[in-house]
């Protein structure tokens, strides 16, 4: 209701197509600038905790701006501004929300769980609309948001009652917020299943980000309609997806995730075509109706390919990297359209946006989606504690960690093959640097190398290690050959101490 009230609330204040786009803008934008940060926090700290304080402060940026609205004293500066801040509240919780799903259900549950939970936001987004409509005509433009700080209440009082236990219990100090960050960031660069999910996204959003930018204007300049038609446009496109929900388990089974984001793509592309041609309220319907079929079916299997490429440990910064990358592409593609509009005209952006839309699948056709499902995520706990002399501090740095193995002349293809694999596991897992040896004076000798910032966030790297990534390990050990493999940790010298520390272990 919030939203299609701002949206309508804009283009009384200021109908310029470039002004009205910029709802959008506000409304995604802090989306991609705090979503990373507000992943780390979801990593970090309780995430129920999270969710009700920046619930409650949310809560009261609305009643605020309801107030202002009621008195008559909004302006379009003040409607960017508001929308920008209750938006960053909102982007504050949105990794935790979605991180805390996997503790609600086991991972065989997961993509219908998802489902599930973008039914139930569009059933909210089908029914608020119209009744947006309905009540700004019978009680004025600050009802919805009063309604709204109401309702959050309801949302309040619900986490308060939730309680939940720790998914992995660990004795190690919590991660510094800008290293959790950096981390996140490498994670997402060397996940390979995650990476692809980024990339399809990207390309999707930034299309279909034009309808949702220039709905208004189609609402009041190409149909002449009022808010109670923009509301119902909404409802529609709601209604939409509700129903996109029901039929989509069915049709992923049959066609796959890849084909059915390319169905949602094609169904997108036409929804945008009818948009730019509506001129009755009908067509109009038709292409709100599709829009949202389209939108779930995408957006839904987009969410389950970021789910299940994610280990616990990071899931909140790797759901937040989505998040940005999807809010991104809503933020730039609005600000895109809304120029294009001004300078063209609304329905000719709707084509180009389509034609677009088009163009993406056949570019964007390689980078898959659900590689991860299959992968075992949990941790392995498989590396050996390492021994030391002396008692290392968390803080010394960077540590350098060797694996020698001894290699058959004639595996030595086969066992370069497998061991360049590895590069990105312990990249993802926290390491910054990655390498791997021949030793020139003794033939079959190799030496793995790696590198990670403190000897704490090695100790983090021992918990990190999964079961997937257990079998890469093993993939490589098959080819060693002689007795145990060699593991060894250095320190980089501190010039303040005597001596040198070096630890090793074997397995």
């Amino acid at each position: 209701m919030q939203s299609a009230a701002s949206g309508w609330l804009m283009t009384s204040l200021d109908p310029e197509p470039w002004i009205v786009a910029m709802v959008q803008v506000a409304t995604a934008l802090p989306m991609f600038l705090f979503g990373l940060p507000a992943g780390a926090l979801a990593d970090i700290f309780d995430r129920r905790r999270q969710l009700i304080v920046m619930e409650i402060i949310g809560t009261l940026l609305t009643a605020a701006f309801a107030l202002l609205v009621a008195l008559n004293r909004v302006t379009p500066a003040i409607l960017l501004a508001f929308t920008f801040s209750i938006s960053v509240a909102a982007s504050l919780v949105v990794p935790a929300w979605q991180a805390i799903v996997p503790q609600l259900v086991e991972r065989k549950d997961l993509a219908p769980a998802v489902a599930l939970n973008s039914a139930g936001f569009n059933i909210s987004r089908a029914i608020g609309p119209a009744l947006a409509g309905m009540i700004i005509a019978y009680w004025g433009m600050g009802a919805p948001f009063w309604i709204n700080t109401v309702s959050n209440l309801g949302v309040i009082a619900a986490l308060f009652w939730w309680h939940t236990s720790v998914l992995t219990p660990t004795d190690l100090p919590p991660e510094r917020f800008s290293k959790a960050i950096l981390v996140g960031l490498r994670h997402a660069r060397y996940n390979s299943h995650l990476y692809a999910t980024l990339v399809r996204a990207t390309g999707f959003f930034i299309f279909a980000s034009a309808y949702w930018a220039l709905l208004p204007l189609v609402a009041r300049n190409q149909i002449a309609g009022g808010p109670g038609l923009y509301g119902l446009l909404l409802g529609t496109i709601g209604v939409g997806a509700v129903a996109g929900a029901v039929v989509l388990p069915g049709i992923k089974a049959k066609v796959g995730a890849d084909r059915l984001v390319a169905l949602g793509s094609i169904g997108t592309s036409l929804a945008l075509l009818l948009f730019g041609l509506a001129r009755q309220p009908a067509v109009a319907f038709v292409a709100s109706a599709l829009a949202g079929l389209s939108w779930i079916a995408v957006l839904a299997t987009l969410n389950v390919s970021a789910q299940v490429a994610l280990p616990g440990w990071v899931r909140g910064r790797g759901l937040a990297i989505y998040a940005t990358t999807m809010f991104g592409g809503l933020t730039l593609g609005s600000v895109m359209w809304g120029e294009i509009a001004s300078y063209v005209s609304v329905p000719t952006a709707h084509y180009m946006a389509a034609a677009g839309m088009i163009a993406m699948i056949p570019l964007l056709w390689r980078w898959k989606l659900h590689t991860g499902a299959g992968l075992d995520l949990t941790p392995s706990m498989h590396w050996p504690e390492p021994v030391f002399l002396n008692e290392v501090a968390n803080e010394r740095g960077p540590v350098l960690v060797t694996v020698e193995y001894r290699i058959s002349s004639k595996d030595r293809d086969a066992f370069l093959g497998e061991i360049y694999r590895l590069a990105a596991e312990r990249k993802r897992d926290g390491a910054y640097d990655w390498g791997v040896f021949e030793d020139v004076a003794e033939e079959g000798r190799w030496l793995e190398t790696f590198m990670v910032d403190s000897w704490l966030e090695h100790m983090r790297q021992h918990q990190r290690v999964t079961n997937a990534d257990r079998s890469l390990e093993n993939a490589v050990r098959r080819f060693h050959i002689g007795g145990p493999i060699k593991i060894s940790h250095f320190i980089a010298a501190d010039p303040e101490q005597q001596g040198q520390t070096q630890i090793s272990s074997k397995y």
